[in-house]
């Protein structure tokens, strides 16, 4: 006996039935539900951020004291400009998206070329650009001296502007070697070392009689708690443990350790989201120049991959609020 096939009407479709929920594709469905769920997951880790910052709310990093580099402009004081250039470039290429939606909807492969190119480039130039700040984040400027209680002692003039140990330590014999992994205790090998040891800094420190200790403590005008000469002198000498230059995982030379750990997995994590949309969208880009679009007579994937780099550029707006204006 032969088999009856059976026709639903719905072949071809991936929905299947008259009806797509919400006048969306699958592919695109699809896309929501993972934006959605990546929006759950930076929430959470802003929430956390929030919940560690009311906590050290007297104590928190100035943003404007941290963020102050701008490209070949060595020494200059640029508080949060270069940071404000990354933010208008990777807004800017949200709208070279749009346009290049745009296009697609009208058939235009050459400008969804262009468009997508610039996209492109303003994510390429964003990542680099994170990655200078966390270069300068991590060598740090000034450097500072750490408490036994994980406090930092930073060092200001008689102006209230923050000096760098380097123009003050004192030069003293010393015979500091780093340990290595065949050395250390529990066969780990010692990070790398400061370029002056404690002994360095108060001796400097002791032949400068117009330096001054500021405490991460914010005083009720928001600005950090400045010792006189002789309580900072007894800070020194009593309480300091080390020296600290730049910011890692463990010590951070702008505040509480936590702001640094913040900082590196907030703005790596959404640091990898643009680096994985640049890589997405030169794969679609590609596609594109081939006229593989063009031939199925849509550009829906443009489409798609523009949902997910606003995604990324509205996530760099509240990452942009909390870390750097808040």
């Amino acid at each position: 006996m032969d088999a009856t096939a059976v026709t639903t009407g719905t072949e071809g479709k991936i929905w299947g039935g008259d009806n797509e929920p919400l006048k969306a594709s699958y592919g695109k469905m699809m896309m929501w539900f993972f934006i959605l769920s990546d929006a759950l997951t930076f929430s959470g880790f802003l929430a956390a951020y929030g919940f560690s910052r009311f906590k050290f709310v007297n104590q928190w990093p100035i943003a404007d004291e941290v963020f102050t580099h701008f490209p070949f402009l060595h020494g200059v004081d640029a508080p949060m400009y270069y940071v404000a250039l990354m933010t208008f470039i990777l807004i800017f290429s949200s709208v070279t998206m749009v346009l290049a939606v745009d296009a697609g909807h009208h058939m235009k492969k050459n400008k969804v070329i262009w468009y997508m190119f610039f996209t492109i480039i303003g994510g390429v130039i964003f990542v680099g650009s994170q990655a200078w700040e966390w270069s300068n984040f991590i060598s740090g400027e000034f450097g500072a001296v750490e408490t036994k209680g994980g406090k930092i002692l930073q060092f200001v003039n008689a102006e209230g502007e923050q000096v760098a140990i380097e123009s003050f330590a004192a030069s003293l014999p010393n015979d500091r070697t780093r340990l290595t992994r065949n050395e250390a205790l529990w066969y780990e090998s010692e990070s790398s070392m400061p370029d002056y040891d404690l002994a360095e800094v108060v001796e400097g420190f002791k032949a400068n009689p117009d330096l001054l200790i500021r405490t991460q403590i914010l005083t009720e005008s928001g600005e950090k708690t400045i010792l006189s000469r002789e309580a900072s002198l007894a800070k020194l000498e009593s309480d300091a443990v080390g020296v600290v230059q730049g910011a890692n995982l463990v010590h951070n030379e702008y505040g509480p350790p936590l702001f640094a750990d913040f900082f590196f997995f907030i703005t790596g994590f959404h640091g990898f989201h643009v680096f994985s949309g640049v890589i997405i969208n030169i794969i679609i880009f590609i596609n594109v120049i081939l006229g593989t679009y063009e031939r199925r007579g849509s550009y829906e994937m443009v489409e798609k991959v523009g949902l997910y780099w606003h995604f990324v550029d509205l996530v760099w707006v509240f990452v942009f609020t909390f870390f750097y204006l808040v």
